[in-house]
């Protein structure tokens, strides 16, 4: 399916993620706005808590930095920690210091005195920007995230994360949604693998996928048809369950 949508990937940060002991659910959160906003999701990256992991990501995802997409997204290793490092290795990465932000300061002290919450040097780490970079507001817990090059640097609390993403959304370059038809059939994958490579061939401007499932011994598969065009979709569609006899 080609498109002149804007492209994208997501680097979720996380040591915890890797250990299986917290389960991922940011990039699948992200992964369904672009889709809706037409913003073409391409890759999804984890890489662990250790800055050169992190910039050999950035790297090879920002297209500023000479990397394949022209957005990306990350999640995680922005808080008070000692192995909270993703702030510092966006500074190494795009070449920038990293320093204090007044105003991110001045934001997280105002919710912070106002909730009776003391003020303490691991908090405010949270407030250290790599320079050139603006924030990203977070309506959540106040700590913000940042927005440099092609790069935006989220929390990965999932509320905050989401809260983060209604931040950026309106500033992104959005595109046109794909849209998408489906059908369930009583039939295993390999049973109509045929058929859907016949109208794969027919409608190669789209997308069309098969997803099987199986339940109470009842073998089954969806069968996914997506595009830009709705006409093509309903028509690639309406041939398929043809095919397959639905």
């Amino acid at each position: 399916m080609q498109s002149n949508n804007k492209t994208a990937a997501i680097l979720v940060i996380g040591d915890e993620i890797l250990s299986g002991r917290t389960r991922e659910g940011n990039a699948h959160y992200l992964a369904g706005v672009l889709n809706s906003v037409g913003i073409d999701l391409k890759e999804i990256r984890v890489v662990a808590d250790e800055k050169p992991l992190i910039s050999e990501a950035i790297r090879a995802l920002d297209s500023s930095l000479g990397g394949r997409y022209d957005l990306l997204f990350t999640s995680g290793g922005i808080g008070p920690t000692h192995d909270d490092v993703t702030a510092d290795a966006v500074a190494e990465t795009f070449g920038v210091g990293i320093e204090m932000n007044e105003d991110a300061l001045a934001v997280m002290r105002a919710r912070w005195e106002a909730r009776g919450v003391p003020v303490t040097g691991n908090r405010t780490r949270m407030a250290r920007i790599p320079l050139g970079a603006e924030l990203i507001p977070n309506s959540v817990s106040a700590a913000p995230g940042f927005h440099l090059g092609h790069t935006y640097v989220m929390a990965g609390v999932p509320e905050v994360f989401r809260a983060m993403v209604d931040a950026v959304l309106p500033t992104l370059p959005v595109g046109q949604p794909p849209v998408s038809e489906s059908l369930n059939v009583d039939r295993g994958e390999s049973d109509v693998a045929e058929e859907l490579k016949a109208v794969a061939e027919s409608y190669s401007d789209l997308s069309l996928g098969s997803y099987p499932w199986q339940k109470d011994g009842v073998y089954g598969t969806v069968l996914v048809v997506r595009g830009l065009d709705s006409a093509r979709v309903a028509s690639a569609m309406a041939e398929l369950k043809l095919k397959v006899g639905a």
